[in-house]
C-alpha cells in the first residue's frame, strides 16, 4: 500500500495494471477494505489501469473521529484522484462504495466516464437511517463481532458460505469487517443514513450499469431498476445466486458482466 494526503487526511491505495491503460477507480463496501475487490483484478487489469484504496476509517486510511457524510468521502477520493494527477476515470463501487461513486458523477462529472454502482442503495428512508443507527448503536456496545453473523448472512448467500471451496473467501471478508475500527465504521454508517441521490439521478449524464445480486435483501434488483431508470443513460444487470457482495458470490458472472458493458 501507499499513502497520500487528501482532504485533511491519509489515505491508502494501491495501482496495478499498465500505465498506458485507461483508469478504472474500485470504491468498497463498509466494513471491509481494497481487498475485496480482489476477484476482480486479473480481470479488470487487461483492460484498466487499477486504483484501489481504502475508504476514511477502513484498512490503512486515517480513521477521524464523528461521523462522516457521503460528501466528505466524495471529496476523500477527489483529494486522492488530485494528488496521483488522474485527470478522467471509469468507477466502480459496491454498497457504501456504489453511492460513493454516484455522489462522484453527480458533483464532479467532469472526472466520470462511465459509472458501475454495484448493490448500492442511493436514498435514505426512515426506516433505512433507523437500522442504520441500530447497528451503530450495537457496534458501540458490544463491538462489531455482534453484528457479524447477521452481516455474513446479508453479504454471501447460505450456499456460498457452506461450500469448502469458499472458506478461504468468507474468512477474508470476516476478517476485513472484524479488523474494521469501529469509530470507521459508525462514521461511515452515518454518512448512509443521510443519502439523497434519487432526485438527482437525472442530472447524471455519465453513462451508469446498476449491478446487483438475485438474493440482495439490502439493495434488491427493483431498488437497483429504479437507479437504472432513473439515470439518463442507465442499464441493469442481475447476478444470479449472489447476495449484497455480488462480486464475491459469482465473481466469473461480476466479471463478465462488467467488462462486456465497459466494451461497448
Amino acid at each position: 500500500m501507499q499513502f497520500v494526503a487528501a482532504n485533511g487526511i491519509n489515505l491508502a491505495y494501491t495501482i496495478d495494471g499498465e500505465a498506458d491503460k485507461p483508469w478504472i477507480v474500485l470504491c468498497h463496501s463498509l466494513a471491509t477494505d481494497h481487498r475485496m475487490w480482489a476477484p476482480q483484478m486479473d480481470a479488470f487489469t487487461q483492460s484498466h489501469r487499477v486504483l484501489r484504496y481504502d475508504t476514511r476509517g477502513h484498512g490503512g486510511s486515517d480513521v477521524p473521529a464523528g461521523d462522516y457524510t457521503i460528501s466528505t468521502l466524495v471529496d476523500d477520493l477527489v483529494g486522492l484522484l488530485a494528488a496521483l494527477k488522474i485527470e478522467n476515470v471509469d468507477i466502480m463501487g459496491i454498497s457504501l462504495g456504489g453511492a460513493t461513486a454516484v455522489g462522484l458523477a453527480l458533483e464532479y462529472p467532469d472526472l466520470v466516464r462511465r459509472v458501475i454502482c454495484c448493490d448500492a442503495i442511493v436514498e435514505s428512508t426512515p426506516q433505512y437511517a433507523d437500522g442504520w443507527r441500530e447497528r451503530i448503536a450495537i457496534a458501540t456496545e458490544k463491538g462489531l463481532g455482534a453484528l457479524w453473523e447477521g452481516t455474513s448472512g446479508r453479504w454471501l448467500t447460505d450456499e456460498f458460505r457452506a461450500a469448502p471451496s469458499n472458506a478461504e473467501t468468507v474468512k477474508l471478508v470476516q476478517d476485513m469487517f472484524l479488523g474494521t475500527s469501529v469509530h470507521g465504521f459508525s462514521g461511515c454508517a452515518a454518512a448512509l443514513t443521510t443519502l439523497n441521490y434519487q432526485s438527482r439521478l437525472p442530472s447524471l449524464v455519465a453513462p451508469c450499469l446498476c449491478v446487483t445480486g438475485s438474493d440482495d435483501v439490502a439493495a434488491p434488483p427493483e431498488v437497483m431498476g429504479q437507479i437504472a431508470t432513473a439515470v439518463e443513460n442507465g442499464d441493469l444487470e442481475v447476478i444470479e445466486n449472489a447476495a449484497h457482495l455480488s462480486n464475491l458470490n459469482q465473481p466469473e458472472a461480476f466479471n463478465a458482466a462488467v467488462l462486456e458493458w465497459l466494451r461497448r
